[in-house]
């Protein structure tokens, strides 16, 4: 199946008055049709700005240095921005961390969704309206006519970030960026958003990058992992695999933090030390101060080891997580 995002070599730098960054080093995965495909890591480690990269979203003093963007086979990185902005929001979207990104405050919900329709289409309002109130009962809103007349501030956290969903699919989308939409909600919406993601990534074929620092969240949505460490992929493979069986001594860190998986009362294990500065990176594997497994052999580039599960490190571990 011809995947409908594959990113190859992508490398973001920004230049600061100290010297280069680069928060995205050589950065490579694909997400096929209705798939869900989840992007972890630490706070720093470049997983935001993969996401913003995919769609060009890169200002200076930042900018996209190295890589190919392939949505359908299309190179983003190729089109002039006339071009590259008719392909925003109609064939690859983006949803934010806070909707109010998303989301006008001064004008109805119904408004903006019915301009974003026709942006893209040349429909009339009220078609484009009958669009906006299909795609809010396509992510589970009660209502959706009534909720097209309200202002967002008259929404609840959770009821904005279904519209942000919303919006992201006006257009059927081959692919949508999700940047940690479901952070700032309390559990009982984060699950039910999360349920309603997982039924559209299946009923739509819509392939779905969830950037997250939340392996709980992943657990329960992601088809595949990407770990993310200092701007690198360093652990890939399918979720059943990259959970039980951790092959990077961060990832498996990582997974042994999370709360859920010990006793009451039990302390929980910690990564030491914290996550490098770009600007200063240590030699060969960016991992090796925190790896309890560390060695000489760490101070040069690692290897990559695998096939589908991959991990980029000198002492891949082997045993899975009891």
């Amino acid at each position: 199946m011809t995947a409908a995002l594959a990113v190859r070599g992508l490398t973001t730098r920004f230049d600061t008055r100290k010297g280069a960054v680069t928060a995205v080093n050589d950065v490579s995965f694909s997400v096929e049709p209705g798939r869900i495909m989840g992007l972890v890591g630490e706070s720093g480690s470049g997983k935001s700005v993969t996401g913003f990269s995919v769609l060009g979203l890169i200002d200076s003093p930042g900018q996209i240095t190295d890589g190919e963007v392939l949505v359908d086979g299309t190179d983003l990185r190729k089109l002039s921005p006339d071009a590259l902005r008719r392909m925003r929001g109609k064939r690859v979207a983006m949803v934010f961390q806070d909707p109010m990104m998303t989301l006008n405050p001064v004008l109805r919900v119904g408004d903006q969704m019915a301009m974003a329709v026709r942006v893209h289409d040349r429909v009339s309002k009220a078609a484009a309206w009958d669009r906006a109130r299909q795609a809010l009962e396509t992510v589970g809103i009660p209502s959706p006519a009534e909720r097209l007349r309200a202002y967002p501030h008259q929404l609840s956290g959770g009821m904005r970030q279904r519209v942000a969903i919303a919006t992201a699919l006006l257009h059927g989308p081959s692919v949508i960026i999700a940047d940690e939409p479901t952070t700032a909600l309390d559990v009982s919406i984060q699950g039910q958003i999360l349920a309603e993601v997982r039924r559209l990534a299946d009923e739509t074929g819509t392939a779905i990058v969830w950037v997250t620092h939340d392996l709980a969240v992943v657990s329960s949505l992601a088809d595949d992992i990407c770990v993310m460490y200092a701007g690198r992929i360093v652990e890939s493979g399918s979720a059943a695999d990259v959970l039980s069986h951790p092959r990077h001594p961060y990832t498996r860190g990582l997974i042994e933090s999370v709360p859920s998986l010990h006793e009451p009362g039990q302390s929980l294990p910690q990564i030491p030390g914290a996550t490098p500065q770009l600007l200063n990176l240590p030699k060969g594997c960016a991992f090796r101060p925190r790896c309890p497994r560390a060695t000489e052999a760490c101070t040069t580039e690692p290897p990559s080891t695998g096939d589908t599960h991959v991990a980029l490190c000198h002492h891949p571990l082997t045993e899975g997580i009891a």
